[in-house]
């Protein structure tokens, strides 16, 4: 592995620390605060250093898409991989109802522990339809979700309409009285609906895709 600067094994330290206290990575905004830099351009370019010396991995169209490069961190007894229950299947397309309450927690998915942590309060969805695929979200993709009733405007979650007990995956927005759904598909219209109607379940911690 390349040297590091005293900066990015400042980075370093906080990301594997974050991890281990919460089971999950920090955000840009996390390291930035946590390691009191200046701006988050400057976090994105210790980031980008870390990757290409070997720490860490990045995907950055997640906003916890680190993952510590196996035999290079301090927390090496964690297990490799955490067993994910696979709860259904979620519409990226127009909303559909719910999977039966039995068919859940019957099957698990083993994910990378450096991608989900402890694996507490997630589970994973495979992805029907493609209003997503903007945002690298395809047909058939899994997507690992954190139970949660609140998430900010932009991030993409798991909601449920309640009149029609129906579920979809979107870009949440709140709109005064209304709530937006945003596809992440040109061809898509959003979906709009009164906020009372909807019902947060749980926000989108990454994307896994096998690729056979």
């Amino acid at each position: 592995m390349r040297e590091l600067s005293e900066r990015q094994q400042n980075m370093l330290g906080f990301i594997e620390e974050f991890m281990a206290d919460y089971g999950y990575p920090p955000t840009v905004r996390d390291i930035q605060s946590g390691c009191e830099i200046s701006s988050t351009s400057v976090v994105d370019y210790n980031l980008k250093a870390l990757i290409q010396k070997g720490y860490i991995n990045r995907d950055a169209e997640v906003s916890r898409g680190l993952q510590l490069v196996q035999g290079t961190g301090r927390h090496e007894e964690l297990p490799d991989t955490v067993a994910v229950p696979l709860l259904g299947t979620i519409a990226a397309g127009d909303p559909f109802p719910l999977p039966t309450a039995d068919a859940q927690g019957v099957e698990t998915i083993d994910l990378p522990q450096s991608i989900t942590g402890s694996g507490e309060n997630l589970y994973a969805l495979r992805v029907k339809g493609e209003s997503m695929i903007d945002a690298l979200i395809a047909d058939g993709d899994l997507v690992v979700m954190e139970q949660t009733s609140r998430v900010e405007n932009g991030q993409t979650a798991a909601v449920r309409l309640k009149l029609q007990d129906e579920t979809t995956l979107k870009r949440f927005y709140r709109e005064g009285e209304q709530v937006r759904l945003q596809p992440e598909n040109s061809t898509m219209d959003p979906i709009m609906c009164d906020a009372t109607n909807v019902e947060v379940l749980s926000r989108l911690v990454a994307v896994w895709r096998f690729i056979g």
